[in-house]
């Protein structure tokens, strides 16, 4: 310790939001040199290292073979594939001396693919499964929570090539199956869900989320069995109803009233039901966004959903991506006086005021929740101030543009596969694996002979692990109000033995036993330093070692104190065996 590149913090850094933050800080594993962007210091250092390990062994089992492209990438290949413009802002752009446009990597599809196609040409080279450890760039909008989401980070990205989708699916099977043993061997209690496959294309994809209260994202799994992420989870249409009796869509006089909890208590108040009373999931609230497009233009959109729901920010992102969305603002209004604010609803026919397009497409796309089908019955915008429309049905009074499913989920809404009610939960996405199909192979050309001598297009796999959130994940998961508290085969160290006093028998002691069992392998720290036993304990309970050693007042007696961070349990040990126990218990 008196050696060691580190310094220990007693306060909790200004921008730190979750544990794993604070006492990766504090304990000199890393050091923040920008937003979303840290050196790892020597003790950092050592568990990514031990973190990528694990994950380079467990590919290098399932047959995969390490390769590492640059990070500085050429334009060019992401152009064919089109996420030049796709990855929109979250991609970091340069350009070198001569003009020529550069980009520093997210993820590499484009460029295992040409080096693919740049080597093989037949069926008889597949399957391949092809992996690297690298850092990546995104230019995240929001970097936070330390390591967990930052601007520059290590990455774990494979890609699989096959002949045909039963292969592809064989590959999938692997990789799935390699990275339940590579969490496990993380120590991570993670849950596997149905996912998006945004930016990255192809069809079937699935996260693996480290379970944490702080975790950003949202996942439900039902008593069944189903588990998706939110973004992921896509309600079935409600069955249509009979609107038979309902009688002729009527507008009213509703002043004061643009907010849903205001509209539902003036219709009770002066146009009651006579069978119960109105209620919020009676009204259809239309929403307006303004979707940013990836070349720049700007698209409205309505969403018609019951008054009871949300839009779910997230989901919604997840559903219009590569476009961007933003709030409809008052310039926007402007622009678009039909709509009224607070009072908007869904055209009707013959009408040119409200969302919903029209014959010749003119107008704002309007589209609607699963719970919005033929036959319902509305109170809903009339589209002019103070005015709202009662009994306007689906399909009789008015049409959508489609059906999007951006509502947030709800504890206790049933699953989509009738397995049950859903549970909310948060997590930490540590992996995610996606079958990418022809997309990238087809853009970039990527064809190879097949055993009856024609060109194939190669069908692709892509998988990702979070190697350097796993560092932050292990930590969230392990930590306490004291600090760090590693896995045994994660921590720096494996034994921490702490020099306490002035004699010079304990210095002796400890460094002796530190010399022994370093002989036998294991990695040792002493704390060797000037400082008073109060803050060498403080200092070893925040560095988080399993197994701590103190060296003290109890030497002359014959006995030293051997702590396990874990537990918290203390027991003393004889001096003289100490190193036997601690070599078996560590190398058995």
């Amino acid at each position: 310790m008196s050696e060691l590149f580190v310094r220990t913090l007693r306060e909790d850094p200004a921008d730190a939001e979750v544990p794993s933050h604070r006492w990766l800080v504090r304990a000199g594993y890393v050091r923040r040199v920008a937003p979303g962007i840290y050196s790892w210091l020597p003790l950092g250092l050592r568990v990514l290292q031990k973190v990528e390990q694990i994950v380079r062994e467990e590919m290098n089992a399932m047959g995969a073979q390490e390769v590492r492209f640059p990070a500085l990438l050429p334009r060019d290949p992401y152009e064919a594939t089109n996420r030049w413009t796709e990855y929109g802002p979250n991609l970091f752009r340069l350009a070198d001396r001569k003009g020529t446009d550069l980009l520093l990597g997210p993820t590499h599809e484009e460029m295992f693919t040409l080096m693919v196609k740049d080597l093989y040409s037949s069926y008889k080279d597949l399957p391949l499964s092809l992996y690297q450890i690298q850092t990546k760039y995104r230019d995240e909008a929001r970097p936070r929570a330390g390591l967990l989401r930052g601007r520059e980070f290590v990455m774990k990205d494979s890609y699989s090539f096959d002949i045909d989708d039963a292969g592809l699916q064989a590959s999938y099977d692997a990789h799935r199956a390699t990275y339940q043993r590579i969490f496990e061997r993380l120590g991570l209690e993670y849950v596997i869900v149905s996912a998006t496959s945004g930016a990255m294309g192809g069809s079937a994809s699935e996260e693996f989320l480290a379970l944490a209260e702080i975790g950003e994202d949202t996942f439900v799994r039902s008593p069944g069995g189903y588990a998706a992420n939110v973004e992921a989870v896509q309600r079935p249409l409600a069955p249509a109803q009979d609107a038979a009796g309902v009688p002729a869509a009527h507008v009213e006089d509703t002043p004061d009233s643009p907010t849903i909890e205001s509209l539902v208590a003036l219709s009770n108040e002066r146009f009651p039901r006579s069978d119960r009373a109105w209620e919020a999931s009676d009204t259809l609230k239309n929403v307006v966004f303004m979707l940013v497009n990836p070349d720049g233009s700007r698209t409205p959109l309505a969403i018609g959903l019951p008054g009871d729901r949300e839009v779910d920010m997230k989901r919604l992102e997840a559903a219009v991506a590569p476009a961007e969305v933003e709030p409809f603002g008052e310039a926007d209004f402007e622009r678009y006086p039909s709509l009224v604010k607070g009072y908007i609803g869904p055209r009707r026919p013959g009408s040119d005021v409200g969302v919903g397009l029209d014959a010749g497409g003119h107008g704002v796309r309007y589209l609607t929740d699963p719970l919005v089908v033929e036959g319902t019955r509305w109170i809903t915008g009339a589209n002019q101030a103070g005015h709202h429309v009662y009994d306007l049905v689906c399909g009789r009074d008015f049409a959508s543009d489609g059906v999007l499913d951006v509502a947030a989920i709800r504890e206790g809404d049933p699953a989509p596969d009738g397995s049950g009610p859903l549970g909310l939960a948060r997590g930490i996405e540590m992996g995610h694996i996606f079958q990418l199909g022809r997309k990238y192979a087809e853009a970039l050309g990527l064809k190879v002979l097949d055993p009856n001598g024609k060109l194939v297009t190669v069908t692709m796999g892509s998988y990702g692990v979070g190697v350097s959130r796993a560092v932050a994940a292990v930590a969230e998961a392990s930590c306490d109000d004291k600090g760090l508290c590693w896995p045994r085969n994660l921590a720096p160290f494996d034994v921490h033995i702490i020099a306490t006093g002035k004699e010079q028998a304990a210095a002796d002691f400890a460094a002796g036993l530190a010399a022994t069992l370093d002989a036998a392998g294991i990695a040792v720290l002493l704390d060797d330093r000037k400082a008073s036993p109060g803050v060498k304990f403080t200092d070893a309970e925040l560095l988080g070692m399993p197994t701590s050693v103190v060296v003290g007042r109890t030497l002359a007696q014959g006995f030293v104190e051997v702590r396990d961070r874990a537990s918290g349990d203390k027991s003393e040990v004889a001096a003289d065996a100490v190193a036997e126990q601690l070599i078996a218990l560590l190398r058995p």
